[in-house]
C-alpha cells in the first residue's frame, strides 16, 4: 500500500512509517518538524521514505494514489502543548480536516491519532471506550485534551456524511526509544534525569497511576487497524497499571542511579488514575502488548545511554521540568 503518515518524523510516527517500510509499504512522511527530528528517520529515508515538509493545518498536496492515511501530527508532551496552544488546536481540527479530505478524495484508509486524554481525570476506572470522560474544556491541559476530542467528533461526522473508511484509536502512555529527553514525558525525563545524576521529579505525592506501553506493541496495533475497517474508538494501551512511585524506582533500579526522588505539587487536572480496557482491541484487532515494563524500560534506557551528547544538551530542562505525558 501506499501510506501517508502526518506527523511521521516524530517519536511514534517514525515508528509507525519504519514498521510500514518494513513489510513493503510506500510511506509517505509529512511533518512541519515542530516537536521532530529529521534524525528520527534518517535512515529511513535512505530505505525509500518520501518526506513532505508541511503543516496539515495549512493544507496538503500528495501526488500519485493513496491507499491509506494516518493522522499523528500534534505536539503530544504537556511542555510541547502548552508552549504552543493554538498549533494544537489548529492541527487537531484544520489539520484532521485536510487528512480527512486526502483520505476522502482517494476512498483510502483512514486511522486517528487520539489520545487518552479524552477521558480527562476520569471517574471510571478502567476506562472503557464508551466512557464520555471528565474533561475541563478551558483548563492548562485542555488544548490538547479538546483538540483530539473535536477530532474524533469530526472523524466520526466524515464517516456519517461521506461514509469514509475512518477508524479511531486512544492511544495511552507510550514509550521507548526517539523520545526526547527533555520532552516532559514521565518516562523519558526519569531515565535522563537518573542517567545525568539529577532528582526524578515526581509530581504528586507518587500515588497517580499510569498504564506505560512499549513502542513496538503499541505500532503493532497501529498497522491492525490501518489494515481494517474497524471504526472504533479502541483503546490501545498496556492494561498494567503502575504508580508513578513506582516507575520512578524502576527507573533507578535498572540504570543504578543514585538521583534522589523530589516531590512536587500536582499539576491542575493531572489525571489521578489511567488504565485502559483493552478487550475491544483484543477483540477487533487481535491486539494485545508483549513488552512488560521492565524490559521495555531497559532497551529505553540503552537507548538513551547510547546518545550522551543529547542528556548533556538537555540537562537544564531536566531539573524541575514538567511532567507527566501524553501518548508520542
Amino acid at each position: 500500500m501506499r501510506i501517508v503518515v502526518s506527523g511521521g518524523a516524530g517519536f511514534l510516527g517514525s515508528h509507525i512509517c519504519e514498521a510500514l517500510l518494513d513489510r513493503g509499504d510506500e510511506v509517505v512522511c509529512v511533518d512541519d518538524w515542530s516537536t521532530s527530528s529529521p534524525d528520527n528517520v534518517a535512515d529511513l529515508v535512505r530505505r525509500g521514505l518520501d518526506v513532505v515538509a508541511a503543516d496539515v493545518s495549512e493544507g496538503l498536496d500528495i501526488d500519485g494514489h493513496v491507499d491509506a492515511v494516518a493522522h499523528f501530527a500534534s505536539p503530544a508532551s504537556p511542555p510541547d502543548y502548552h508552549r504552543r496552544p493554538l498549533a494544537t488546536l489548529a492541527v487537531g481540527s484544520r489539520g484532521t480536516e485536510t487528512m480527512l479530505r486526502l483520505a476522502q478524495q482517494h476512498s483510502a484508509r483512514f486511522v486517528l491519532a487520539s489520545t487518552s486524554e479524552v477521558y480527562g481525570d476520569p471517574l471510571v476506572h478502567p476506562q472503557t471506550e464508551d466512557y464520555w470522560g471528565n474533561v475541563n474544556p478551558i483548563g492548562p491541559r485542555s488544548v490538547y485534551d479538546e483538540a483530539k476530542r473535536y477530532a474524533e467528533a469530526v472523524t466520526a461526522a466524515y464517516a456519517r456524511t461521506y461514509g469514509t473508511n475512518a477508524g479511531i484509536l486512544r492511544i495511552f502512555n507510550t514509550y521507548g526509544p526517539r523520545m526526547r529527553a527533555h520532552d516532559g514525558r514521565v518516562v523519558s525525563s526519569f531515565i535522563a534525569q537518573a542517567l545525568t545524576g539529577a532528582p526524578l521529579t515526581c509530581y504528586g505525592d507518587g500515588s497517580q497511576t499510569r498504564s506505560f506501553c512499549y513502542v513496538d506493541d503499541l505500532v503493532r496495533g497501529v498497522v491492525a487497524m490501518l489494515d481494517s475497517s474497524v471504526p472504533g474508538p479502541i483503546n490501545l494501551g498496556n492494561p498494567t497499571e503502575f504508580t508513578v512511585a513506582e516507575l520512578a524506582e524502576l527507573v533507578l533500579q535498572i540504570t543504578g542511579s543514585e538521583s534522589i526522588v523530589e516531590y512536587h505539587p500536582l499539576p491542575t487536572d493531572d489525571p489521578v488514575r489511567r488504565r485502559p480496557d483493552i478487550r475491544r482491541a483484543t477483540q477487533a484487532l487481535d491486539w494485545r502488548p508483549r513488552i512488560d515494563l521492565a524490559e521495555g524500560l531497559r532497551r529505553t534506557i540503552m537507548w538513551f545511554a547510547g546518545r550522551p551528547a543529547e542528556l548533556s544538551h538537555a540537562a537544564p530542562a531536566l531539573v524541575g521540568g514538567q511532567l507527566d505525558g501524553a501518548t508520542r
